[in-house]
């Protein structure tokens, strides 16, 4: 069982910053941060792989978007640059398990987290 503890969202203008939070109880091998516009499905912008560090990220966010982790403090970020009004949604951390719904980047994932709000105005 992984538990999931976000923070960090906000309302900001374009061209502004976030870094979203994740603090995770539980090991996984894959986290990610996935993101849900109202009308639209549910898509992954950026993952890591928890043991090797690597990072994967979807086409529209590559250059802005950076995934990293603590592990030490057992928390997962997304520094969100240049910020656009079409990455207004609601961002959800994501940890992979066995019996996960969503496959995306060669993990399956499972584990939720509550979601927090980015808001971005032109």
């Amino acid at each position: 069982q992984v538990q999931l503890v976000e923070s960090g969202g906000g309302s900001v203008q374009a061209g502004g910053s976030l870094r979203l939070s994740c603090v995770a109880f539980g090991y996984t091998k894959c986290m990610a941060w996935f993101r849900q516009a109202p009308g639209k499905e549910r898509e992954g912008v950026a993952s890591i792989d928890t043991r090797s560090g690597g990072t994967s990220y979807a086409d529209s966010v590559k250059g802005r978007f950076t995934i990293s982790q603590d592990n030490a403090e057992n928390t997962l970020y997304l520094q969100i640059d240049s910020l656009k009004p079409e990455d207004t949604a609601m961002y959800y951390c994501s940890a992979s398990g066995p019996y996960g719904s969503i496959w995306w980047r060669d993990c399956l994932y499972q584990y939720w987290g509550q979601g927090t709000q980015v808001t971005v105005s032109s």
